[in-house]
């Protein structure tokens, strides 16, 4: 007896194309970036008292005792921004590895907030050392959304099933 359809309920298997190497250096350069993240709270920590100093130099309206609160808020911000910024970059860099296009536009976007946040911050009463580091993490967001972008990333996103 003939059957219409087989019985056989496994999807078939889905090929993965080798990534390319300009995605496989954006996910080099977003594991760096993970770890720039990482060691940016160290930065941040040891650097509180200068931004400290900082905000009180531009802040004259701010008691003792808000200044004070504020470091103690800007050490547990520096920590968990820190902490959500190196998992992103780890989860992103992941999927892009797996060829998921809503990664690489994700990454990207995340990048465009990242540049407003970094110019809104060289303005920002924080210590230098921050403000260097900051840019030091831009530029490793750019290069990663430069190698995301390249002509053969996007045929290896486009290629890849979602």
């Amino acid at each position: 007896m003939h059957q219409p359809y087989p019985q056989d309920t496994q999807l078939p298997e889905t090929r993965h194309l080798p990534a390319p190497p300009s995605v496989l250096n954006a996910v080099k350069v977003m594991y760096v970036g993970a770890a720039t993240s990482i060691l940016g709270i160290v930065i941040d920590v040891l650097t509180v008292s200068a931004t400290k100093r900082a905000i009180e130099k531009h802040s004259h309206h701010l008691t003792a005792h808000q200044i004070s609160s504020s470091q103690h808020v800007l050490v547990i911000a520096f920590i968990i921004g820190g902490l959500i910024g190196a998992a992103a970059w780890f989860f992103l860099a992941r999927s892009c590895r797996g060829g998921k296009n809503w990664a690489r536009i994700t990454g990207t976007v995340l990048f465009a907030l990242a540049t407003v946040d970094t110019l809104g911050g060289l303005g920002s009463p924080i210590a230098g050392a921050v403000k260097i580091w900051a840019i030091v993490v831009w530029l490793v967001g750019l290069t990663a959304v430069v190698f995301l972008w390249r002509r053969s990333s996007t045929a290896f996103f486009k290629a890849t099933p979602q």
